[in-house]
């Protein structure tokens, strides 16, 4: 068996995975967004029962790794009688783990806006919704901004689990060289550097909402 160097082509074959590990971090923030806001605003309902729901749910995802919400998707449902392609199954696993905590993040944000901004908008004779799109959000989004983005963060570096399932993303193909080229501090130094590349832009963007909220609030 001829074993080959770490090279340019092996470079470029790191780069062509990167995409899919980009493409799970943006499906799962987008999907996993819509359904986090969603479970979000049933945390804060005045129904007690979507409020009991709501937050049953969060726990239950936040209690199970993404692993495990990986095998569920992929192996669980292909039980069932759905098969699913591995790229739609992380994509679904990501959006569930991501919308447990976005959920709850965007629902302490919610609650941080003062009482006497709620007590305000009701006195104005603003309906639930209206108070909502025009006083509450645009608050929480300030707030929820810098942990949201943190959050991100996580997101990029799970998506290495879906390698499980036959997704060849970043840390799978790097799995992938270092089988061929049995250099695995050359090859892994290089996986590492493409996801801190990743993640350290994610990170300074964090703390800079979080100084500038603070200030905001400060103002």
């Amino acid at each position: 068996m001829m074993i080959r160097d770490f090279g340019l082509q092996e470079f470029w074959f790191l780069i062509t995975a990167t995409r899919w590990t980009l493409v799970l971090t943006i499906a799962a923030s987008i999907l996993g967004g819509i359904l986090g806001l969603i479970v979000a605003l049933a945390r804060v309902s005045v129904f007690p029962w979507l409020r009991a729901t709501a937050a049953a749910y969060i726990t239950v995802v936040q209690g199970i790794p993404a692993l495990i919400l990986l095998f569920l998707s992929y192996y669980g449902l292909s039980k069932a009688g759905y098969d699913l392609s591995p790229i739609v199954a992380a994509s679904i696993s990501l959006s569930i783990y991501a919308s447990g905590y976005l959920g709850d993040i965007w629902r302490g944000a919610i609650q941080s806006v003062p009482l006497q901004q709620w007590e305000a908008s009701t006195s104005l004779a603003l309906t639930r919704g209206q108070q909502y799109r025009h006083i509450i959000l645009p608050q929480s989004i300030r707030i929820a901004l810098p942990p949201t983005v943190g959050f991100l963060v996580q997101l990029v570096k799970n998506t290495s689990v879906v390698s499980i399932v036959g997704v060849v993303e970043l840390a799978r193909s790097g799995q992938l060289i270092n089988n061929a080229t049995f250099q695995p501090f050359r090859v892994f130094i290089v996986v590492a550097t493409i996801y801190f590349a990743i993640c350290y832009p994610l990170s300074v963007a964090s703390k800079h909402f979080e100084v500038k909220f603070n200030a905001y609030r400060a103002s």
